[in-house]
């Protein structure tokens, strides 16, 4: 007697874990979890670029009004 592989019934249909092949397609099809976190990623970067951009600025606006500070108490 030949067993049937772990995960798929005998039959027509192919199945895993008890759960049709043509539902997991649909499911995948229709998840969109992973594109969330793919948009949360983006957004987290642009918010990163805009820190980075103003910290930059910041730190050039700072050691300018340093430098002077230093050479008029010189």
């Amino acid at each position: 007697m030949v067993r049937p592989l772990p995960g798929i019934r005998s039959g027509s249909q192919v199945s895993v874990q008890g759960i049709p092949m043509k539902n997991l397609f649909t499911r995948f099809a229709r998840d969109d979890s992973a594109a969330t976190a793919i948009e949360y990623g983006l957004i987290a970067a642009g918010i990163s670029v805009a820190i980075i951009a103003v910290v930059n600025g910041i730190g050039s606006n700072l050691n300018a009004s340093f430098h002077t500070v230093s050479t008029q108490l010189k």
